[in-house]
């Protein structure tokens, strides 16, 4: 198991190194550089030459990138042009709100798609079967922004039965421990502050899960369909282990593997993903943060962004072979 883990490890370095290639490059090549980037359309020539200076843009560009290579690797992700605070700072204090969001929505997502999945590949051809089908077709089409206007608009605006925006509500006085709203209540005994948290996240967590969960809908039926159809399956029958035995030892954690590759890399999509959906909700997490930074042009911020999604990329990739090491010993051999 530790040599897989280096093994893999030592895989992500060129991976990473590649992706910092890139992102030099996509900034070097900046309509104007980086300095028109940050100054804005009507920078003079000498406001220009200014920044490229302070900014060490007018060295050798071999210099440029080994300069930016060591900032990243020491986790200095540059300055926000909005709030001229440290972009690490500013992903630290915004990261909580995100990871919870995203891992209630996994959370969701996992825990219907699995067994509907199952059953509807149990029941082929049933009503359950046309119903789990059809409803993940429908998961996938919507876009996520019109389903949390939706859920928005019913369930909080007009039934009142969830917040429309925000983490907590303004009358919550919550002691910040972690800056996980759920955990901090939690470890402080502020259990109102927690339910108020999960009341909050409801709403965006379903809106946030409506596409990992049918793509697992759909995944964990195509897997199990083709699985129960494999020798084995028949063989451990004809030995006549008990139902239980076959479905669960045999069918289902077979059926497992790809589902969890959809399921690792779905995890690394949400925290993507929840610009929109941050958006709608007013949700002050990463996503919202890089929406605004978009539109103020904060290229900074966004490079910090891509580099963190990068790094959240091959970490699930690592837990993704870990977990493939586990259900399926095979695959520690390779």
């Amino acid at each position: 198991m530790l040599r897989l883990v280096v093994r893999r490890l030592l895989q992500l370095i060129p991976t990473l190194l590649g992706l910092s290639v890139l992102l030099f490059l996509w900034l070097d090549r900046l309509p104007g550089g980086p300095a028109s980037a940050i100054l804005g359309e009507r920078a003079t020539d000498a406001e220009v030459a200014r920044i490229n200076r302070a900014l060490g843009l007018d060295q050798p560009i071999y210099v440029q990138y080994w300069r930016f290579l060591k900032r990243i690797f020491q986790g200095d992700l540059g300055t926000s042009v909005q709030t001229g605070q440290p972009v690490t700072d500013e992903f630290f204090l915004r990261f909580p709100a995100t990871v919870e969001l995203s891992l209630l929505a996994m959370i969701i997502a996992v825990a219907v798609g699995i067994p509907l999945g199952y059953l509807a590949a149990r029941k082929r051809g049933g009503w359950l079967d046309v119903g789990a089908v059809s409803g993940s077709l429908v998961g996938i089409c919507i876009p996520v922004f019109f389903l949390g206007l939706i859920l928005k608009e019913i369930l909080a605006v007009k039934l009142g039965f969830f917040p429309s925006y925000g983490r907590l509500d303004t009358g919550i006085n919550a002691t910040e421990v972690t800056g996980f709203a759920v955990l901090d209540g939690v470890l402080t005994g502020e259990f109102d502050a927690s339910w108020d948290a999960i009341h909050h996240l409801f709403l965006p967590a379903v809106t946030l899960a409506s596409i990992p969960l049918a793509v697992i809908v759909r995944m964990t039926r195509a897997s199990v369909l083709e699985v129960q159809d494999e020798d084995y399956v028949r063989t451990a029958q004809a030995k006549g282990l008990k139902r239980r035995v076959v479905r669960g030892r045999h069918v289902l954690r077979n059926a497992l593997l790809p589902v969890i590759t959809s399921v690792g890399l779905l995890t690394g999509s949400l925290l993507s993903g929840a610009v929109l959906t941050e958006s709608v909700f007013s949700f002050n997490g990463i996503g919202n943060f890089i929406k605004t930074s978009i539109d103020g042009r904060d290229y900074p911020v966004l490079v910090g962004f891509i580099m963190f999604i990068a790094m959240v990329y091959v970490l699930i990739n690592l837990l993704v072979d870990l977990a493939y090491s586990i259900i399926d010993p095979r695959v520690r051999v390779h």
